[in-house]
């Protein structure tokens, strides 16, 4: 039976000063929170309709998310493919890029007279921008990276000598990836899909810079708190709580049920 380990004064402190940091802020929007009002705020037209948007963008994006980025994962962290580290690089850029650019970039991309945008409006009647699928865009962009690099992380510490095997064996390079590298990495893949689906439902700037702000289309709870925070402050913490609220069980519920928790 292993006893409790003192951990060290000098680790001890910084470590609940960090975790002060993180909670106090949720504390106080809790004891600042008008509970009086929340039911009538929570009433409100266009709340659920705003939280029901942003579950299902947010899921949509995880699994456009997963769809692109788990082969992406592989690619980086078994292939040879050249300008792997560049490749890397790039696939990083969204962590680090402001929101509101990267709303710009999908703007001048896939906007009406973007470069892609152009062609799919002139040709197929697609117009992206200001829509619920810009919504989706939006979030996948920004939530894709950490996908990518949870399952990179448990690519390369995922045993590869069974994929060797399966390979001596005679199996294809897709029937390998399909029953031995998936199922190896099965947990990695649902944490960085968990991480995605966390950084798509809290997305703000790259949303409603690329997909706008139009209630019951594009109006995600962000945005929803965001113009409620320019009229009515007390309104905005009460969404802020339901949001916290939500985020939190469905991340337990994740985790628990998918992520192992050591």
């Amino acid at each position: 039976m292993t006893g409790f380990r003192r951990p060290p004064l000098l680790l001890l402190v910084p470590a609940v000063l960090g975790l002060a940091f993180l909670v106090v802020p949720l504390a106080g929007m809790l004891v600042r929170a008008p509970w009086t009002r929340i039911v009538s705020d929570l009433a409100a037209p266009g709340v659920w309709d705003a939280l029901r948007l942003s579950l299902i963008c947010a899921t949509l994006a995880t699994v456009l998310a997963t769809v692109l980025g788990v082969p992406l994962a592989w690619l980086l962290a078994r292939s040879d493919v050249p300008g792997r580290g560049l490749i890397r690089a790039l696939v990083t850029v969204p962590l680090v890029l402001p929101p509101v650019v990267g709303g710009v970039a999908l703007l001048l991309v896939l906007g009406r007279r973007g470069l892609i945008g152009e062609h799919l409006n002139t040709w197929f009647g697609i117009s992206l921008p200001f829509t619920t699928p810009a919504v989706v865009l939006a979030e996948a962009f920004v939530a894709m990276p950490f996908l990518v690099l949870a399952v990179e992380g448990a690519l390369r510490a995922a045993d590869s000598r069974y994929e060797d095997a399966a390979a001596t064996l005679g199996a294809g390079g897709w029937y390998t990836f399909r029953r031995v590298t998936l199922p190896l990495v099965a947990p990695g893949i649902a944490a960085g899909a968990v991480l995605a689906w966390a950084r798509a439902l809290g997305e703000f700037g790259a949303t409603i810079t690329f997909a706008g702000n139009f209630p019951g289309t594009t109006q995600t709870m962000p945005i929803a708190v965001y113009e409620a925070l320019e009229t009515d402050p007390d309104t905005a913490v009460v969404l802020s709580l339901l949001l916290l609220i939500v985020s939190i069980a469905v991340l337990v519920a994740l985790r628990d049920r998918w992520v192992p928790t050591g």
